[in-house]
Formats: structure tokens, sequence, C-alpha cells
């Protein structure tokens, strides 16, 4: 395999090219071209069509790497080597013709995440990090924010599908912080939330039932950012876990997981 650096100028043009592609698909898009996977969980054939365009184009690159991705067009056979691809990360904002949405990369190998690339398509935003290289926003190095004050925070939170197991801790969460923060945002995209705190428009951000495809890139540049990841429960393996917080720095990390920590039981 080439060196990260190197392989990660090759997948941006790659990231470039879904996000065009779901740029032009949306001009012609149609209500009746939704399927409902799952109750508010979406999807259209334009994310499975995107989606085999990336395995395609990932599979040069990368001839011996397996795939996980979220619309199940490829399969991963414990390879050496793993993709982790999102091809549209905010569909519901998609079908809606909302922003954000972003085509989300990553390549995984054992537990550790070598290479990273979101591109978020509506305001053409490519953000990138390969591990020990930095994190970068078009071109341009990137780092959190230095606030540490929860009080003085731009709050993300991602509210999941699964209303029914979560609604118990949204119910409880979202009035301790509001009123309480800078501010509280949901936009709807995992993907471009953890680039927007790795690039210190976000102090934190946090969101349970939450799958690899959707974190997995972002994960490895708000890090590369030098912001800090973890599950609520503190433990650093994220590609564990199901229940993500994203924050600018350490100090401001412990506060939030002091808070997130209690509702552990919650969300299991």
């Amino acid at each position: 395999m080439m060196n990260p650096e190197q392989l990660t100028e090759k997948i941006i043009p790659i990231a470039e090219e879904a996000g065009r592609f779901l740029h032009e698909q949306r001009k012609s898009f149609r209500p009746e071209d939704v399927i409902e996977k799952g109750k508010y969980d979406y999807v259209s054939h334009i994310d499975k069509d995107t989606e085999i365009m990336l395995i395609k184009r990932l599979s040069a690159l990368l001839p011996e790497a397996g795939f996980i991705t979220e619309e199940g067009q490829a399969s991963y056979n414990n390879e050496e080597y793993c993709w982790i691809i999102d091809p549209l990360d905010g569909t519901t904002n998609y079908i809606h013709d909302f922003a954000p949405y972003c085509v989300s990369i990553a390549l995984r190998k054992g537990n550790s995440i070598l290479i990273g690339v979101v591109y978020e398509v509506c305001r053409n935003e490519c953000f990138y990090a390969w591990k020990d290289g930095g994190a970068y926003l078009n071109d341009k190095l990137i780092r959190t924010s230095p606030t540490t004050e929860t009080e003085k925070s731009l709050i993300g939170i991602g509210l999941p599908y699964n209303s029914g197991k979560y609604r118990s801790l949204a119910d409880d969460i979202i009035p301790r912080f509001y009123g309480a923060s800078a501010g509280i945002r949901v936009s709807g995209s995992a993907a471009a939330n953890l680039c927007y705190v790795a690039a210190g428009r976000y102090d934190f951000w946090f969101e349970a039932y939450i799958q690899p495809w959707d974190f997995a890139a972002g994960a490895l540049i708000v890090s590369e950012a030098g912001g800090m990841i973890s599950g609520f429960d503190n433990h650093p393996d994220v590609m564990q876990s199901h229940h993500i917080v994203a924050s600018s720095n350490e100090i401001l990390h412990k506060k939030v997981l002091d808070i997130l920590s209690g509702y552990i039981h919650d969300i299991m």
C-alpha cells in the first residue's frame, strides 16, 4: 500500500466525484425515489448508485481491502484493510434539499483508522486527515476550538431515528444544555458534525445509536485536529461503540462525559 498521505490525495477526488454526482442527481430528485428502510430511516437509488461508484473507485486503489458500507453493496471478510463508507450521510436532509449532506470514506487497518475523508456537498468543503498527519479543510490545516466551558460552547446534538429508545435521554439532556450554553444545533449529518468540531465550529457534539460508517472518517479528523473522541463511557475505541461524543479538547471532553456518563443505562 502507498503511504497514507499519497493515498489520501487519491481518495479526495473520488469523494468529490461522488459529491458532484449527488449534487447533479438532486436536481431531478423525486419523492417517489425514496424507500423507507425503517421508521424515519430513508434510502434511495441515489444512495446505492453512489455507493457502487465509490466501491468501484476505491477497489481500484486498494484491491485487497474489504468494505463496510451503509447500503451493503460490498462485504468485509476479515481483510487486513477495510474501507468504511457512507455514500450519503444526511439522507433526510438530501430528500428535503436541506444542508448538510456528505460523502464519508475511511480506511481502517485492524482497529486503527488510517485515513478519513468527508466531502460536504452543499458547501463544497473537503475535510480529510491521515494518521499522524494533521487535519485539513480544502488544503488548509484546521484545529479545534480552545473553548473549555460548556456554558460558552456551541453544541451539536444528533437525534437518531430510534426515537423510542432515545427519547428519555433527549427529553432530559436537551433541557440541561438549553440556556446553559452558547446554543444547540441539530444538523442531521454525523459526518459533517464531526468535521465541524474539528474545524472549531462546534465545541462538542454527541449522538447515540450511530454506526461506524457515520463516524469513522470524522473520528480521525477530530483526533488529528487536536480534539477528543470517545464513547459516552469514555472508551477510546469508538469503533466498538454506538454512542459517540467529540469535543474540542481534553478539559471540555471530561466535563461533557461527566454529564453524559449518567445516561449510559438509557442507551444500552
